[in-house]
């Protein structure tokens, strides 16, 4: 009794695979069909190459490569160098990519919570300052010349370079601690650093500590032409309080160009760090 054997459109229902795969599987050596009847020129396939389908399946979905599987279930044995060095460098290889998604999940998690944080602001419009405690976060820097154009200064081709070039990434929002709230005031203050959060282990000389400090809050809604408004706010109210000031001030970006292009949306926090409190 001769072998049943399966045309290529028999194949396609019962192992649900298209015949387009299975014309590319046979192209390149991967599930050849072993006989094609003289009488209708179609592909047919033995049980055993119907069964060697969800193998070819299971290995796909386990992330070999096609040239991988094709050399594995031609070649199969345990010797070292063979498929158990194959599986081996598959678990390497999926290592790397699980942390290449956590960084990855990170990073989307941070501008989410930008989000959200923008959300709350524009909910409840705070108009007051406030004193907050900021926790301490490791950030990678940039130190540059402030020429009063955030757009260039917020999505920083150089900054970007150079975490590109330290092969790190970055989240959260981008913050410039500026040298002078004096100077910021008066719109005079070009000495900056640029930083932001970072996601990989560097070197201790490519970051900073940035937080662990009482700071006044102020969130400004709008465009960066009007923010000497809400400096001018800050300066009365520490004036008026009696607050005890460190003369740098930070501008954390919570929504800004990377995030929308109208720039009456834009959010930014205005932080002071107090000395003591009266």
């Amino acid at each position: 009794m001769s072998e049943k054997k399966y045309r290529i459109g028999e194949v396609e229902k019962i192992c649900k695979i298209s015949k387009r795969t299975l014309r590319y599987y046979d192209e390149i050596g991967l599930l050849c069909p072993s006989g094609i009847p003289n009488t209708n020129k179609y592909r047919s396939y033995t049980e055993e190459e119907l069964h060697k389908i969800p193998i070819i399946k299971y290995y796909k979905q386990s992330g070999f490569k096609l040239d991988d599987i094709k050399k594995m279930i031609n070649k199969f044995d345990f010797h070292p160098g063979n498929i158990e060095e194959k599986f081996n460098d598959k678990i390497r290889e999926l290592e790397i990519l699980e942390g290449e998604l956590k960084t990855k999940k990170k990073a989307v998690k941070e501008w989410l919570d930008l989000i959200k944080e923008a959300k709350t602001v524009v909910a409840e419009k705070p108009m007051d300052i406030n004193i907050k405690m900021f926790k301490k976060t490791k950030m990678m820097f940039l130190e540059q010349k402030f020429e009063y154009k955030y757009m260039n200064s917020i999505v920083n081709i150089e900054f970007n370079n150079y975490i590109e070039k330290m092969k790190n990434m970055i989240a959260g929002p981008v913050i410039i601690e500026f040298s002078s709230f004096e100077n910021k005031c008066l719109e005079k203050c070009t000495d900056v650093k640029i930083m932001q959060k970072c996601l990989e282990k560097c070197e201790s000389e490519q970051l900073l500590d940035f937080g662990d400090i009482l700071v006044a809050s102020y969130y400004y809604i709008g465009p960066y032409n009007n923010i000497k408004i809400a400096y001018k706010k800050m300066q009365d109210w520490l004036k008026k309080c009696g607050y005890e000031y460190v003369d740098k001030c930070y501008e954390r970006y919570v929504v800004d160009y990377w995030t929308f292009s109208d720039e009456n949306k834009f959010i930014t926090e205005i932080l002071v760090p107090i000395q003591s409190i009266p």
